[in-house]
């Protein structure tokens, strides 16, 4: 999919209203553009008047002498004059109003022919266009820039039929490694809330999040597995985590702005900052965290200034996190609720996380209307390396090919098995399928050692043809917590870390322990 990714930082040594705005990729070659201009104090005027009947909490400013000091009334029954509509709700023009003078400032000359020539090109190719926006500058960070729209009456930029909205930063660590998930697996993290029922709430989430609507057919959903924790200690979050292989981590409850990416209560005197959070979704291979708190994507402020880099969703993805969903304001109990089921469901059809954020905020605004901020509120921010895709429906991919699908060639069919160096009685048939090795009863194959994990590899095979012939060659995919598996190579032992290795005919593998029992990995063809 073609993308254009768009910076907007402040100059330095020019005065606090100078920006430079360009792009950092491009679909073409002479996309690179780059634009120097000055924030309007037309701008600054309606941000604080965007705040006033909007925001739910203390102000952030923009520079002082952005700032009007003599402030005129905002000329918005202009707007509806110009669309022909004589009435309407204030609300809905001061939206409106906003948006379009974002999108003057932000598209302007050579930047708005390299977002229509972008856009061309993705019309050709039968696709959409990914539009990224990076906010290098802290105290933009809070505008709501999704409201972005060129004329009245014309969608937002976030709810464009023909691009997918989204912010990222350059600034991130590079991505880990990402396994090919089939199902959504999410860890349902409630926190504390003094206004929140726990048990109710989870009950809720739950069932918004698995639950398939009735008129559907139930095979085109993927599957949804989600295991909960009710106000956990950092250490049950982060074990849990490195227990059992999630892609989705999902927290509802208070949090608060903070220097260091926020705060998260997961009890009512246990913290968990952005910072420490990032450690553990990195390293246990999270794709995606969804905050359905206060301040996710805002930005932490003193003296009414924002704090660079200190929102949760900055944090977060500059160390590396594939995506991340945050609020950029208060959001209503039953506002979320409509949101995570609709973007829960576009998730289970196999939608990429920027697609479904869009639809989903496409039902916010069905239900809750134009002029009300609930639609304007959802966040997400992309890894600029990252394509968006959670989870991927294999059966629309590489078909398996049946024995019997071509009987007048040579077919390849091995049979494979785990075989203990240590005890001739302990041979393990492998499955065609998956075949799960762990310390704990729920696997294929046991190894009750300490130093196993619960959930510690899986070997599975693929089916590929080749001059004629089916062959099925055996892989092994290492889960384990701390990249304990390992393989017998010329250099000597090696270590798997959360990599996917091709297995040969006797290959000796260890599992937990370097020190453990050795097994070695066989094909006999049947």
């Amino acid at each position: 999919m073609p993308s254009l990714n768009l910076a907007i930082a402040r100059l330095i040594n020019t005065g606090t209203d100078n920006f430079a705005i360009w792009v950092v990729k491009a679909p073409y070659p002479s996309g690179y553009v780059l634009r120097d201009c000055m924030w309007p104090v037309e701008l600054t005027q309606v941000w604080q008047e965007w705040q006033q009947m909007f925001t739910g909490h203390s102000r952030l400013d923009l520079p002082p002498n952005s700032t009007p000091q003599n402030s005129n009334p905002l000329p918005i029954d202009a707007i509806s004059l110009s669309s022909g509509q004589t009435t309407g709700p204030y609300t809905s023009r001061l939206m409106q109003y906003l948006g379009m003078n974002l999108w003057r400032w932000v598209f302007d000359g050579q930047i708005l022919g390299s977002l229509e020539r972008s856009r061309g090109i993705a019309m050709g190719q039968h696709t959409r266009l990914r539009f990224r926006l990076e906010i290098r500058d802290p105290d933009l960070i809070a505008l709501p820039w999704e409201i972005m729209q060129r004329e009245p009456g014309q969608s937002a930029m976030s709810l464009s039929q023909d691009l997918l909205f989204s912010r990222t930063s350059s600034e991130v660590d590079p991505l880990p490694y990402l396994r090919t998930d089939q199902t959504l697996n999410i860890l349902l993290v409630l926190g504390y809330d003094d206004n929140l029922q726990l048990e109710q709430e989870a009950l809720i989430l739950q069932q918004t999040l698995v639950d398939t609507p009735v008129d559907s057919n139930s095979q085109r959903y993927a599957p949804c597995m989600v295991n909960q924790l009710l106000q956990p200690t950092p250490e049950e979050l982060i074990q849990e985590l490195e227990t059992k292989a999630y892609n989705v981590f999902f927290y509802a409850g208070h949090g608060l702005p903070d220097p260091d990416g926020g705060l998260l209560f997961l009890q009512p005197d246990m913290t968990l900052n952005g910072i420490e959070l990032a450690q553990a979704l990195t390293r246990t291979g999270v794709k995606l965290a969804v905050f359905n708190a206060c301040w996710g994507a805002q930005p932490a402020a003193s003296n009414h200034q924002a704090i660079p880099a200190s929102s949760l969703a900055e944090v977060l993805i500059r160390h590396g996190l594939p995506a991340v969903l945050g609020m950029r304001d208060e959001i209503a109990d039953h506002e979320s609720h409509s949101f995570i089921q609709a973007f829960a469901e576009a998730l289970r059809l196999y939608q990429p996380i920027d697609e479904a954020v869009t639809l989903a905020r496409k039902e916010l605004l069905t239900l809750y209307r134009f002029n009300q901020p609930a639609w304007t509120l959802p966040v997400l921010y992309l890894h600029p390396d990252f394509d968006g895709e959670l989870i991927k429906n294999l059966d629309e991919g590489i078909t398996e090919l049946p024995d019997t699908a071509i009987p007048d060639i040579d077919s390849v069919v091995p049979s494979a098995s785990l075989r203990s160096l240590s005890s001739k009685d302990k041979t393990w048939l492998l499955r065609y399928g998956v075949t799960r090795i762990g310390r704990t009863k729920d696997n294929d194959i046991v190894i009750p050692e300490p130093s196993v994990s619960k959930r510690h590899a899986e070997i599975f095979c693929r089916n590929t043809l080749t001059d004629a012939t089916l062959v099925r060659t055996y892989y092994l995919q290492d889960f384990s917590t701390y990249g304990t598996t390992w393989f017998l190579g010329p250099n000597g032992w090696q270590q798997i870390l959360r990599e996917e290795v091709p297995l040969k005919s006797g290959m000796q593998l260890k599992f937990g322990s370097a020190r453990g029992e050795t097994w070695e990995f066989i094909i006999e063809d049947s």
